[in-house]
């Protein structure tokens, strides 16, 4: 015969102080005891196959209990593996710092060039255009193109001596 809700309603108002001490002393915490117990109850309020008693009730909160440990000791370990790794792609707030002012320093330093050097560096650069792509779409000789770029990269590494762009 499928249980009563209510049958399981006075089973567990009468036993929900004894459950949840149970529960507290597996988890080592009344708070969450208090929510497992209550996960426990939910757990068999839709269930209709004989959980009137009270043995199935404290054997439900006790699973719950000791799924719920074995839940937190998982995502602990991934908390100290991820604590223990350097951060995705091995950058580091202090390379991402670094990295920034290096960023901010060559700009700078192609904010001091003549327009047409900059656009010469960005356009090889960042673009990657080609030397000769360069002067089709400045109007100018490759060699002019080579020599901008000879001034834009002498620039960088006076400014960035060892980390000038390559």
């Amino acid at each position: 015969m499928p249980p009563m809700p209510a049958t399981l309603v006075q089973i567990f108002a009468a036993e929900r102080s004894r459950l949840v001490r149970l529960i507290g002393r597996i988890v080592g915490c009344r708070a969450t005891a208090e929510d497992l117990a209550q996960d426990a109850f939910l757990r068999l309020w839709d269930r209709r196959d004989g959980c009137e008693d009270a043995g199935y009730l404290f054997r439900t909160a006790r699973n719950i209990a000791i799924d719920h440990l074995r839940a937190q000791r998982v995502r602990d370990r991934h908390a100290e593996a991820a604590a223990a790794e350097p951060p995705a792609g091995g950058v580091t707030p202090d390379d991402t710092a670094s990295a920034r002012e290096e960023l901010e320093l060559l700009h700078d330093t192609l904010s001091a060039l003549p327009e047409r050097v900059q656009r010469v560096f960005l356009l090889n650069r960042l673009d990657g255009l080609s030397y000769n792509d360069i002067a089709v779409e400045l109007g100018v000789s490759v060699s002019t193109v080579e020599k901008d770029m000879i001034r834009a990269l002498a620039a960088c590494r006076r400014r960035l001596p060892g980390r000038g762009p390559r």
